[in-house]
């Protein structure tokens, strides 16, 4: 079973289409599927859509959050709500492809997570390029080699994932954390689309501060993380 994840904050005009799209893909794939959609506290009138959208679809559950909590927080909610082999997160302002999902499912065979990264973005030119400066700044400092940090279109095997602990900010660098952990992670182009309505929920400079704190944070966990192997055991 996939299990689709989809933070929701002040939405309202995107999540029709998105649950729309996303049960034609899922649909197609032949196999049972879930959507989880988190109203993460807005005040829009999309938790009033995502009501309507759960009654109409058996397959789409809406969780409430009481307050806004940040994206973590409503991915963390719906990871631990998702009753799927396979947990796929996405984005629910449309910029992400819901067509690139089977893509991401069928890379997995062989490892814990598919990782999607924007292959060409549809966004302002000082989005596009404060983005590649903060991707090279955190590989450099965490060690690792993640494309697109800022791509929440991923795939997960669920065993993997809810092993993971998270904290605030912390989704970002789901798949350093499952590296930590032993896990394994592929990297897949995906697409990316012009927002169509609704706001941007993040402007470069509160993004660059908050994510260099996290990064801080992911360094620290790589380097005190326990190293050992133990070559007997004697009875």
């Amino acid at each position: 079973m996939i299990s689709v994840v989809a933070p929701v904050y002040d939405e309202v005009d995107n999540v029709g289409p998105l649950v729309e799209q996303l049960r034609a893909t899922l649909g197609s794939l032949g196999q049972p599927y879930g959507i989880v959609l988190v109203d993460d506290g807005s005040t829009d009138g999309s938790a009033e859509a995502i009501a309507r959208l759960a009654a109409a679809y058996t397959e789409v559950r809406g969780l409430h959050l009481r307050a806004n909590r940040g994206q973590t927080a409503a991915f963390d909610a719906g990871i631990k709500d998702a009753r799927g082999d396979i947990v796929v997160t996405i984005d629910a302002d449309l910029q992400n492809d819901p067509a690139d999902i089977p893509r991401l499912v069928a890379a997995l065979d062989g490892h814990d997570a598919a990782i999607g990264y924007r292959e060409v973005r549809e966004d302002p030119l000082v989005r596009r390029v404060s983005s590649r400066i903060a991707n090279g700044v955190r590989n450099r400092l965490s060690g690792d080699d993640v494309i697109d940090t800022g791509c929440s279109l991923k795939a997960f095997r669920a065993s993997r994932l809810r092993g993971v602990k998270l904290f605030n900010g912390m989704h970002r660098f789901l798949p350093t954390l499952i590296k930590i952990e032993g896990g394994t992670v592929v990297q897949i182009p995906v697409g990316h689309r012009p927002r169509r309505a609704g706001e941007s929920k993040y402007g470069v400079w509160n993004r660059v501060f908050r994510s260099f704190e996290d990064l801080l944070a992911v360094r620290w966990m790589k380097k005190r993380r326990l190293d050992y192997e133990v070559v007997r055991h004697d009875p």
